[in-house]
């Protein structure tokens, strides 16, 4: 898929970081646009933003958990614009340090609902309208806490694990038809995950989702956006942003465990070079 002008793209969790990027960059390029996010006003803010450049915008609040209501977006957005070219699962959110025998399984079960039941809910959604077109794109973003287990984010890592998985086993199905199936593996990217997370407000875990923040998200949502509309129009299963992404790829592949050590270790060393010890056992 080269040109996207007229092409309807469906974003979801575009109130903010990666989501609203890739809005911005598609209403550049002449899209029309059916966003969604949780936060009403940060959702509202994107489409304000957008204002200047005349795109055709639908959005929609609603939590990407919530089954129904993405359906019935589904329908609402085919409804509005006739057909829909690229859906976009974007919308995540994150959860602090914890071992695993420690944390909250109310929490774990919510990252899920999010994070992967979202996922599934806006494949499963779209998919039936993609398929009508000549050329479609669903996109799924997973993290490169997908690619390799991660200690003490035991609940992030299961969902973006199983969002890889969900996408492999779509890339199979779809192999032979107009519809192209993209696996996202965002490294450092510095949105408002960490300040969205669920229990950030919680003071250990503010003090300690500021600090992986600034020591590692660190990459601009604007050039996350340009990667994956790039690896959309080369048709790249796989699209991988930035070079942290792209080692630990390769890591895995040859050492699927040491990938993880290294990442562990890493994670480790430059939080505690700040004065903050990570959790053992």
């Amino acid at each position: 898929m080269k040109d996207f002008k007229n092409k309807v793209v469906v974003i979801t969790g575009a109130g903010s970081g990666i989501g609203r990027a890739l809005a911005t960059a598609f209403a550049k390029r002449g899209a029309k646009l059916a966003l969604n996010d949780f936060n009403e006003h940060a959702l509202k803010e994107t489409s304000d933003s957008l204002a200047a450049t005349g795109v055709d915008v639908f959005r929609k609040n609603f939590d990407v958990a919530d089954k129904d209501a993405f359906f019935l977006f589904s329908q609402e957005t085919a409804d509005r614009f006739g057909h829909v070219d690229i859906m976009i699962n974007n919308a995540g959110i994150g959860l602090g340090d914890y071992v695993f025998h420690e944390v909250d399984l109310d929490l774990v079960e919510r990252v899920m609902d999010i994070n992967y039941f979202g996922v599934l809910y806006g494949s499963r959604a779209f998919i039936p309208h993609l398929l009508k077109q000549p050329e479609a794109a669903l996109v799924n973003i997973s993290s490169i806490f997908g690619l390799t287990g991660i200690a003490r984010s035991t609940a992030y890592c299961s969902s973006k694990f199983a969002v890889y998985g969900l996408n492999q086993c779509l890339m199979q199905e779809y192999a032979g038809t107009n519809l192209r199936i993209h696996s996202v593996h965002p490294g450092g990217i510095n949105t408002n995950i960490t300040q969205n997370s669920l229990d950030y407000k919680s003071a250990v875990n503010t003090e300690t989702h500021d600090a992986f923040q600034k020591q590692f998200l660190k990459i601009s949502p604007d050039y996350a956006a340009e990667v994956i509309i790039n690896g959309i129009q080369k048709k790249k299963q796989k699209i991988l942003i930035g070079k942290e992404a792209h080692l630990l790829d390769l890591a895995v592949r040859f050492f699927p465990s040491l990938g993880g050590t290294i990442v562990n270790k890493t994670i480790q060393r430059q939080l505690e070079s700040i004065g903050l010890k990570t959790k053992t056992i």
